[in-house]
């Protein structure tokens, strides 16, 4: 029996700290009033319009001008202007007697733009400028849960709890480490106080369903995610986090309900791959493949849907298929042994039913959507096409091999193995390039490194 792998993590968040004092109103064009102050229910377009009002109005205070360009900045990032942002900051900084609160939301800007380093520089100067100010060690620890240093994240929450005693989001993104370290009975706790302290914020109750999922409590992650969607219907993890406690608890037509809400507010390939593991579950192979085709669109990198798409076909009896679905598995993951123990028992049953003879060898990628000349060579040529699946069968031992003994070896080799198919597709056709002798060395290579 194939196996489909199923998601390792609900969709956990920490939450990103733009605090504003600024609350002044100003005229805005046509009359109408404008609003700078960053809530849930703002649009960021209509806060960049407020703001902007506020910024242009003579009567404004600095104190207040300052504060609206922190707020329209975060707004700037919202709709992806994230150089404006960061531009609009650094000059709120350079004018602001006490720069701390700007360059504090520019730490958080650049942490939820990826750049850790340079968040972690800014919010290191925002503590420095404001040791007493708890905000500072919460976006802190925010980046230190980014990059999976969790210790060090838990350190800065407690701080900022320590300033702040109830700091509500203090206590959710430490729960939030508490989970990634598998610490989920502390996660839960953290989470109750923060609900405690914040009885509206969706993203705690979302957060606590994980931790309680975790622990087996389906019932109560089940509660949780539906209170989490009362609160805000808006957002679609908190659906697929229900799907995946639905899905848990055998109802797979409630979680197919729930992953199709998620992909309507918002396509990911992890939501259709969800939505596709419920209908493999109910044995809806061809709407589970389809599910999983369109999650390979939309990310053609998201493993676990070419592992779970191979186990779809199997069932359907595409032997072929599904091998090719197993070695892409494990190429984007060598140490994926549901993925390699799939392949590994599609092949012996392609071998044993024959279907491996020279007259009907399949390459090891699908014909039916090859587009290079180099890929149309293989596909029309059986000795060629045999090659490449030698050479794909003795990448995927050698990688078993040497996963047992390196993690980054396997990485290596897989990238070396990227730059060989890479310089085959462009090497073809050109003058004095024999695609068949270099197709049979890199196989001979690759099989030594396998009985190594």
């Amino acid at each position: 029996m194939r196996t489909f792998a199923s998601p390792l993590f609900a969709t956990i968040v920490v939450a990103s700290v733009f605090l504003s004092s600024t609350t002044v109103r100003a005229g805005m064009t046509g009359g109408e009033p404008g609003t700078c102050l960053a809530s849930p229910g703002m649009a960021p377009a209509g806060l960049i319009d407020g703001c902007t009002a506020v910024i242009d109005n003579p009567e404004t205070s600095d104190s207040d001008r300052l504060n609206a360009m922190i707020v329209r900045a975060k707004a700037f990032h919202d709709v992806g202007q994230t150089d404006k942002a960061l531009n609009e900051l650094d000059s709120v900084a350079a004018r602001d007697p006490n720069p701390a609160h700007a360059i504090r939301v520019r730490g958080e800007i650049l942490r939820m733009s990826g750049k850790t380093v340079e968040a972690l520089q800014a919010l290191n100067e925002a503590i420095r400028l404001e040791p007493d100010n708890a905000q500072g060690y919460e976006a802190r620890a925010n980046v230190f849960n980014n990059i999976k240093k969790y210790d060090r994240a838990i350190e800065d929450y407690n701080e900022a709890l320590r300033l702040k005693p109830d700091f509500a989001l203090a206590y959710a993104d430490r729960g939030a480490a508490w989970y990634f370290k598998g610490e989920y009975q502390k996660a839960i706790a953290d989470d109750d106080a923060a609900i405690n302290l914040d009885p509206n914020r969706a993203r705690t109750f979302t957060n606590r369903g994980a931790a309680y999922r975790k622990l087996g409590n389906l019932q109560h992650a089940l509660d949780d995610e539906t209170a989490a969607i009362r609160i805000d219907p808006s957002q679609p993890e908190f659906f697929d986090n229900r799907g995946l406690d639905l899905a848990g608890n055998g109802d797979y037509a409630g979680a197919i309900a729930d992953y199709s809400e998620a992909v309507k507010l918002r396509p990911q390939a992890n939501f259709l791959t969800n939505r596709g593991d419920a209908y493999q579950a109910m044995k809806d192979y061809d709407r589970a493949i389809a599910d999983y085709d369109a999650a390979v669109d939309l990310d053609p990198k998201f493993q676990r849907a070419y592992n779970n798409r191979g186990a779809a076909l199997s069932r359907k009896g595409d032997r072929e298929r599904a091998l090719q679905d197993y070695a892409k598995a494990v190429r984007l993951d060598p140490s994926d042994e549901k993925a390699a123990d799939n392949y590994k028992q599609v092949s012996l049953e392609i071998e044993r039913l024959g279907h491996l003879s020279d007259q009907t060898v399949l390459p090891s990628f699908n014909c039916s959507v090859a587009k290079l000349q180099v890929e149309k060579a293989i596909c029309g040529d059986p000795q060629l096409a045999r090659l490449d699946r030698d050479m794909n069968d003795a990448f995927l031992k050698a990688i078993a091999s040497v996963e047992n003994d390196s993690h980054r070896a396997a990485l290596t080799l897989t990238k070396q193995q990227r730059e060989f198919i890479e310089k085959r597709n462009a090497s073809y056709g050109r003058p004095g390039y024999d695609l068949r002798q270099a197709m049979a060395q890199r196989a001979d290579r690759l099989a030594t490194i396998a009985r190594q």
